[in-house]
This record gives C-alpha cells, sequence and structure tokens, in this order.
C-alpha cells in the first residue's frame, strides 16, 4: 500500500470520524435530555481531528525516519572491500537503493515472482538482462553482496511500510474511538475543537521559521566543514577560480562574487529607470482603461520562466550584441556575455521595480497632490517635489529587493553571461555568478568529501549572507524613514 492510498483511508476514516461523532452527540442529547453544550458539528470536528492529526503525524515521522534506520541496518552489512573498491559508502548505497528500485519493477513489469527473485544472484547473465529490460543497467563491477544488500533493502522497506501502514491505521481508529467514547452533552467540544485547530495553526507557523532554520543550519555545518578543509583566507581573497576534482585546486570567490555584483549591476541599470519611469506614468498620467491593460501586461514578465529568458538571451539578444556593437567595436565575439544576462535579467526584473513602486506612488494620499497644486505647482512639479520624496522609502526598499532577485538568478546568467569566472571591466566578456558554480559543483553523481563540492555550501551561505543583508537594509529603510499618513 501506497502512502498516498494510506492517506486516502486515513481521510476516509475522518470523514466517518466526523459523521460519527455528531450523530452520537445529538443521540446523547436526546437520550438524556440535554442540551448539547457545543454545536453537533464540533462534536464531530473533535472525532475527525483525533482521528486525522496523529496518524498524519506517525506517518510523516515514518516517512522521513524509515529509510534512515534502513540505510543505517544495511550499510554495516556491506564489507569495506566492496566500499574501497566503490570509493565510498554512500556510492554503494545510491547502488543499492537503485538495485532495490529495480527489483520491485522486475516484479511488477518483469514478470517475476517473489521465489524467483530470491534465488536471484548479481552474477547471473538473466538477471541483468530482467534488470535492463526495466532502465535498470547492471555493470560488471557490482558484487554479489550488493545485490543481496539491495535484496535486503527491499524486503526492509517492504516489512517497515506494511508496519507503517498497520500502525497508521490503529492510530487513526484508536484516537477515533476514544474520541468518540468521550462525547457527552456536557463535553466541551468547541473548546477543544478550538484548541486543537489553534495548536495547529501555531504549529503551521512555526513550518517556515523551521525551514529557514534547518536552511542556515545545513549550510552552516558543511560551510564548517569546508573550511576545515581549505583554507578560508584563500578562498575569500584568493582571485582564481580553478577547481579541479584531482586535487590542487584554487577556490577564490572573488571572481564569482565580481561577476554576480556585474550581471546584477546591469540588470537594475535597466530595470530601476525604466520601471520607475512606468510607475510614474502608470500611477499619474494614464487613465484607468490604459491602468487596467498595461498593469497586468507588464506584470506578465514576472511569470515567464527564467528558463525562457535564458533561451532568449541565447539565441537573440546575445548574437546581436555581438555582431551589431561587440565585433565592429573589438570589444569581444562571445554571444555570451555580462551585458547580454544583465539586459535580459533587467527586462525581468522591470515588473518587480514597476509593480512595487506603482502601488507606494498610489499610497500617497491625494491631499498631499492637491495642497501642491494649490500652492500653483505643476504635475510634474508635483511628481518631484512632492509625491517622490514621500514615496522614496518604499520604492528604495522596492529596488533592494529588486536586487536580491537579481544576485540569485541562475538560469539567464547560464544561457546568456556563460561560466567564466574572471575579473574584467569589458560587459562583452564572459563571467560568470555565484549561483552558476553552486550548480556546476554539485552537478552530478559528487561525494560530499572534497573541498570542490563542499565549496557549494561555503558559497551557498555566502549568497545568502549578502541576499539577507539586502532584504534587511530594505526593511530598515522602509520602517526608519516610511511615511505614514491619515
Amino acid at each position: 500500500m501506497t502512502p498516498g492510498i494510506l492517506a486516502l483511508i486515513v481521510l476516509a476514516l475522518t470523514v466517518i470520524g466526523y459523521f460519527l461523532g455528531r450523530q452520537r452527540a445529538v443521540a446523547a442529547a436526546a437520550q438524556q435530555n440535554k442540551r448539547l453544550h457545543s454545536l453537533p458539528g464540533y462534536y464531530g470536528q473533535s472525532v475527525a481531528l483525533f482521528t486525522a492529526v496523529p496518524a498524519f503525524l506517525l506517518m510523516a515521522a515514518w516517512l522521513f525516519l524509515q529509510p534512515v534506520v534502513i540505510e543505517s541496518q544495511i550499510a554495516g552489512q556491506i564489507p569495506d572491500s566492496v566500499v574501497e573498491k566503490a570509493g565510498a559508502k554512500s556510492l554503494v548505497m545510491a547502488d543499492v537503493r537503485r538495485i532495490a528500485d529495480g527489483l520491485d519493477l522486475v516484479i511488477t513489469e518483469g514478470g517475476v515472482s517473489e521465489d524467483e527473485l530470491d534465488r536471484m544472484r548479481a552474477d547471473l547473465t538473466d538477471v541483468r538482462g530482467r534488470l535492463a529490460n526495466v532502465g535498470v543497467a547492471l555493470g560488471s563491477d557490482v558484487s554479489p553482496a550488493v545485490f543481496e544488500a539491495a535484496k535486503s533493502y527491499r524486503d526492509i522497506g517492504k516489512t517497515g511500510s506494511l508496519l507503517r501502514n498497520i500502525f497508521v491505521i490503529l492510530v487513526a481508529v484508536g484516537f477515533g474511538a476514544w474520541t468518540w467514547s468521550r462525547i457527552t452533552p456536557e463535553m466541551r467540544a468547541r473548546n477543544t475543537s478550538e484548541i486543537f485547530i489553534r495548536t495547529l495553526l501555531l504549529g503551521s507557523s512555526l513550518v517556515a521559521i523551521l525551514t529557514t532554520l534547518g536552511i542556515v543550519l545545513s549550510l552552516l555545518f558543511e560551510t564548517i566543514h569546508f573550511f576545515q578543509m581549505y583554507p578560508a583566507t584563500e578562498f575569500f581573497f584568493s582571485t582564481v577560480w580553478n577547481p579541479q576534482f584531482r586535487g590542487g585546486s584554487t577556490l577564490g570567490i572573488l571572481p564569482l562574487l565580481w561577476g554576480t555584483f556585474y550581471v546584477s549591476f546591469v540588470a537594475l541599470a535597466l530595470a530601476v529607470p525604466l520601471g520607475l519611469m512606468i510607475a510614474i506614468y502608470l500611477a499619474e498620467y494614464s487613465g484607468s482603461r490604459l491602468r487596467s491593460f498595461a498593469k497586468p501586461a507588464i506584470e506578465i514578465l514576472a511569470g515567464i520562466p527564467t528558463i525562457v529568458y535564458g533561451l532568449f538571451a541565447l539565441i537573440t539578444v546575445g548574437p546581436l550584441l555581438r555582431d551589431w556593437i561587440a565585433e565592429p567595436l573589438g570589444l569581444g565575439n562571445s554571444s555570451s556575455s555580462v551585458i547580454t544576462a544583465g539586459l535580459v535579467m533587467g527586462i525581468m526584473l522591470i515588473p518587480f521595480v514597476s509593480s512595487l513602486s506603482d502601488d507606494i506612488i498610489n499610497a500617497v494620499p491625494q491631499s498631499m497632490r492637491d495642497g501642491s497644486y494649490g500652492l500653483g505647482a505643476t504635475q510634474s512639479e508635483t511628481i518631484k517635489r512632492v509625491i517622490m520624496p514621500a514615496a522614496l522609502p518604499g520604492i528604495v526598499g522596492a529596488v533592494l529587493l529588486a536586487a536580491s532577485r537579481a544576485i540569485g538568478e541562475t538560469m539567464i546568467v547560464v544561457m546568456g553571461a556563460g561560466a567564466s569566472a574572471r575579473l574584467g571591466l569589458n560587459p562583452f566578456d564572459a563571467m560568470t555568478t555565484v549561483t552558476v558554480k553552486i550548480v556546476s559543483q554539485l552537478t552530478g553523481d559528487t561525494e560530499f568529501a572534497s573541498p570542490e563540492t563542499l565549496v557549494a555550501f561555503a558559497l551557498g551561505l555566502t549568497l545568502f549572507v549578502f541576499t539577507l543583508g539586502l532584504n534587511i537594509l530594505a526593511l530598515y529603510i522602509v520602517r526608519k524613514y516610511r511615511e505614514q499618513y491619515e
């Protein structure tokens, strides 16, 4: 039974518990000739909540812990000789999981019975053929020990899944029946239901905090591990980025930071003036019909996937800038460049700046405009000397938030700016950013045991600190200099 089917069973029990709890409350009130403390629906909600929530919590905990427990148990069965040959135990466990998944497919799609599976060995040709037929290729270096570990992995997983299904259903039925048996007219079902829901809402609100904490701690621990293997001074002050997974790497972050800020600067140089002019026009000059059409049309730009912007930069903007500007002026001959990625990213950022700035300008009270007009100021003078100063803190916050978005962009930079880590001022040179190198260092079947891989976490933590600082600065500016009007 899959987790999805189990969840549907729990939901069905929840619905049944709701109606049974409501029915019991009404029947008890009629039998004892007493008024119910709460509405009948609250009694049903109590039974439903005690049926669903403990069962789903148990299922979530089981799904999280079962793979960890199984892998720790299976890892002890793998001989050290197999681990030494593969290079790392995590690589061996990856093969074990892949083969175990393939064995499930062999039974469901390959027509192999459980008895035949028990007699299989990794050195049999027909076993390799059956696994290959379902998309799992076994190389000649897969040892019988790994194959047996995969069979044990699958068997333990099946047993764990069966126990999970049994215990989850028992918990749902048990807690639901216990709550149902406690229903009386005097039961404060509304209080119980509201306390339960309040607790659930509190737990839900903690999800974002715990997720952020988990992200920061995971980055921090791996970054500490990286700096135990690689000098921090070379990472922060070296001007060379040259990762070599065979050793002898130079992992300086300065070229990556330069490329990140250079591309972001070009993007903001395009997005901020255009976005502000669009916001001012829509807020102060355009009619209602044009505004109702233009603002949603501009905001569509924010919904276009970044891979589409990357293709636009690679196929259209890059060759255009190379053929018309870079080559005639002798500035370069590559279609991948800082200005290519920056211009396309700037187009993507326009709705972020324009939409936020438009809302901020519209928040300035009309009385300030009327007062300016009453003193004889023109509309342009009112915008320059009254509206923009009043809206400036919010606009600065919008620009900083757009900058954070630009710093974290990946796909546009990969396809528009290239992957060359260098320091330079020529905007027609190919450069790269921190996010691109995070992806490249973690691409493929890499083991988290070398500085060339762990450097991705140090890059991620550095980028996180920069973007967090920009967001905090934006919030500080908005809160400190915000004008509040009645």
